[in-house]
């Protein structure tokens, strides 16, 4: 395992089932972690299991209270911010001409504006400290596109595209702006799909399988290595070989 010592780290939606297999992957790294997530009862979990994991409820939605969050959790971690892992993000699934215009701003906001002004304010932080990573957690479907998702690919679209212009403005700085693009991966979501479904889907895997949280894990635990200085304005596919950009 990749030794993160001493590696202050921010992880958005820290909750779910991708994000919980980052955290851990983070622990067992030795990083100093503030997770954050809108489920209480899940954050309270998380805080028994790790004990020296910080957590913070905070809803990403909230875009007036993103720089105040950035501001606290800075001090929290000890006055600097190595990496943040912008993992949160929501689907509202429809048919583009049923796609109510709530469902799809509400993806947008979420999805791509919070995803900014995290990285916008978090920027700020590690200009002082001249140096930290961004690791955005994007879709294959913001390159494929997917029936269903104008919305959802749209937002993942942008993420991948706004984390270029980043790295171009700020790799002077010293400062990694990446993605990690996930194709299917073993959740409760496809956990809902049926089997014949699945099979199909999978018939699409060069690899005939779906991934693991982990395997989205590892990606981001390299990429908030010194293994990946060099390494900017990217996007890492673990997808199976579904995707190849």
């Amino acid at each position: 395992m990749i030794d993160l010592t001493n590696t202050n780290i921010i992880l958005t939606g820290a909750t779910g089932g991708i994000g919980n297999s980052i955290l851990d992957n983070l622990v067992s790294s030795g990083a100093n972690i503030l997770a954050t997530g809108t489920n209480e009862d899940k954050l309270k979990l998380i805080k028994e299991k790790y004990k020296n994991v910080n957590t913070e409820k905070f809803d990403i939605s909230n875009h007036s209270g993103i720089e105040s969050f950035i501001s606290k959790s800075n001090d929290v971690l000890g006055g600097k911010i190595d990496v943040l892992v912008n993992n949160a993000g929501i689907t509202r699934d429809n048919l583009s001409i049923r796609m109510k215009d709530e469902e799809w701003q509400k993806v947008i906001d979420i999805n791509l504006t919070s995803t900014f002004l995290l990285s916008k304010y978090t920027i700020k932080k590690m200009l002082k400290s001249k140096k930290g990573k961004i690791i955005n957690i994007t879709s294959v479907v913001g390159h494929t596109g997917n029936i269903g998702q104008a919305n959802y690919t749209a937002s993942k679209a942008g993420v991948v595209a706004m984390s270029k212009s980043l790295a171009l403005e700020y790799g002077k700085k010293n400062i990694n702006v990446n993605c990690i693009s996930p194709g299917f991966i073993t959740t409760e979501m496809t956990d809902k799909i049926n089997d014949e479904h699945k099979e199909l889907l999978k018939s699409r895997i060069p690899m005939s399988r779906f991934g693991s949280p982990n395997d989205i894990a590892y990606a981001v635990i390299f990429l908030s290595s010194n293994l990946s200085d060099y390494i900017t304005g990217e996007t890492i596919h673990v997808n199976g070989g579904m995707y190849f950009s």
